[in-house]
């Protein structure tokens, strides 16, 4: 028993206990490691914030101070480490590559690229109902889509070409067999 008190009583406040403890300590590193902490800019970033979590719950269920200290340094690792590979990634362009996937065009100029729908594995009603949920009301009206590093789709329509800096690292490696409309169409 950590707190000397009945085994119920004991899990209530340990566990309120241990779990406000371990929200302060990460709410204490992320004011010092800065705001990017929870971002969703990477896939890697995402892992970060479910080990983080998950850690935050191991932290509020351990049963000695030792565990507690163990979870707490296990936080400030990860959050490290978080911060080395954004430095990294920043200042190498092949870093970058080595560790995240880059954008992947799946339309273009109102066209369905089926190729990159087959290499992600991202299904033509998935494409369908993000362009319904962007409001899109006809295909023509879409320069581009991607797939992000994240797993997010972005949608650039309207008039206006897309430029190339916009673009700058995103897949586009189809071939002109591969672009085309749904072939239910």
């Amino acid at each position: 028993m950590m707190f000397g008190l009945s085994d119920y009583l004991n899990a209530i406040v340990r566990g309120t206990a241990l779990g406000l403890i371990a929200l302060v300590w990460v709410i204490v590193v992320v004011r010092i490691v800065g705001l990017r902490t929870f971002s969703k800019m990477t896939a890697f970033d995402f892992v970060i914030t479910l080990a983080t979590g998950s850690l935050v719950a191991s932290a509020a269920t351990v049963t000695n101070w030792t565990a507690l200290v163990q979870a707490l340094s296990a936080i400030v690792a990860l959050l490290i480490a978080q911060v080395i590979l954004a430095r990294l990634r920043r200042q190498s362009r092949s870093f970058q590559v080595l560790i995240e996937n880059d954008p992947m065009m799946l339309m273009y100029d109102g066209k369905i690229l089926m190729g990159a729908l087959k290499k992600t594995r991202v299904s033509e009603s998935d494409v369908l109902n993000k362009l319904r949920g962007a409001n899109i009301k006809d295909l023509s009206e879409v320069r581009s889509m991607v797939l992000e590093s994240t797993g997010d789709i972005s949608i650039l329509s309207g008039p206006a070409e897309v430029s190339d800096g916009i673009m700058q690292e995103v897949d586009c490696g189809y071939g002109p067999e591969e672009s085309h409309v749904s072939r239910k169409e």
